[in-house]
């Protein structure tokens, strides 16, 4: 089969490696139709790292994808072959004390695709993965949506964790794909007005469109005085997505006393800092988001619902050997690229 390997600091070369084989009854081969470039993806694109995960080269990058079911290990039970399914790229032990208390995202033993040390990616035609990890695509649920079920899922498990209900006041800070899965799941959840920023014109622009009550750049305006202009009260939660220092103290600052801040960003530094005093009078409550919980059949069930709508954020398609270009492209953030997917 053909895959696409990281074989060095922006090096994407398709290769050729043996294709995967059920070695377990619970083991579900996928002949995969579609990739999501991921930000987390593009960190080892251009710095083989995030944080203590180094990549050994060459290694296979990618983690949201969707699939056709090509074949079944004999226990299988939840999808057959022909299905349609979005992937999960974590794959818990369900036996640790994190997955017994519910916390599968913690997992002692957690596996993820695409992860250094770990399992290796999805830019490939074929994958092999737990009947777990395998959701099926509801009629009318395209392979595009099941690959955004990924960082859906992520922003609607912040959400939740978060409680948004009707009438609060939210911040989004950073308008990728997370902040505007966050955009889109706080108001399907019925907040009252989100405020959005980020350094790029045309994602403000799209977070406009798809409803922001007001998307500021704060390289060119002071967007903590725009916001508490608006809400002079504060806003009951802020949604960090773009793992920033500057954007951490921008948090803290629009936040109500009480006030909720749910760090999603991945810093590509070791150390962030906190404007300890202003957090500490106002108590501000800090959330750490690690991936998702329990909630891609949510962003399933959400997208067939028509409750969410993020077709929108698929804006550009790359064919499996101009893989390279599409990384680029996203590293770059050019051509007012939101979500780039590669289709094989």
């Amino acid at each position: 089969m053909k895959v696409v390997s990281l074989n060095g600091i922006r090096d994407m070369q398709v290769q050729d490696q043996d294709r995967p084989q059920i070695k377990g009854p619970l083991d579900v081969l996928l002949k995969i139709k579609e990739v999501g470039v991921c930000g987390s993806d593009v960190h080892y694109f251009e710095t083989g790292r995030i944080g203590d995960q180094i990549i050994e080269y060459p290694f296979l990058v990618g983690h949201e994808c969707s699939a056709v079911v090509e074949a079944v290990g004999t226990g299988v039970t939840r999808v057959k072959p022909g299905d349609r399914v979005a992937v999960d790229p974590a794959i818990p032990c369900f036996e640790c004390d994190q997955c017994r208390a519910g916390r599968e995202h913690t997992c002692r033993k957690l596996l993820f695709l695409g992860c250094p040390g770990q399992v290796q990616g999805c830019l490939c035609e074929y994958l092999v993965m737990p009947e777990t990890s395998c959701y099926l695509l509801a009629n009318g649920v395209s392979f595009t949506q099941g690959v955004l079920s990924e960082p859906l899922a992520i922003a609607i498990y912040a959400v939740l964790q978060a409680r948004v209900t009707t009438a609060m006041r939210v911040g989004i800070l950073g308008a990728g794909p997370i902040g505007l899965s966050c955009l889109k799941s706080a108001q399907a959840q019925g907040a009252q007005a989100c405020y959005v920023t980020d350094l790029i014109e045309a994602r403000l622009a799209v977070a406009r469109d798809q409803g922001a009550a007001w998307a500021g750049n704060p390289e060119t305006e002071d967007a903590v005085r725009a916001v508490q202009d608006a809400e002079p009260g504060g806003l009951d939660v802020v949604f960090e997505c773009a793992g920033q220092q500057e954007t951490v103290d921008q948090a803290v600052a629009m936040l109500k006393p009480g006030g909720r801040l749910m760090l999603i960003g991945i810093p590509r530094v070791d150390r962030i800092d906190f404007p300890v005093h202003t957090a500490r009078r106002n108590e501000i409550t800090l959330v750490n988001v690690r991936r998702q919980n329990g909630c891609t059949q949510t962003a399933l069930d959400w997208m067939a619902q028509g409750k969410v709508h993020v077709d929108f954020m698929k804006t550009h398609v790359f064919p499996m050997d101009r893989t390279g270009e599409a990384f680029e492209l996203v590293a770059g953030y050019g051509d007012g690229v939101i979500k780039a997917l590669i289709e094989f």
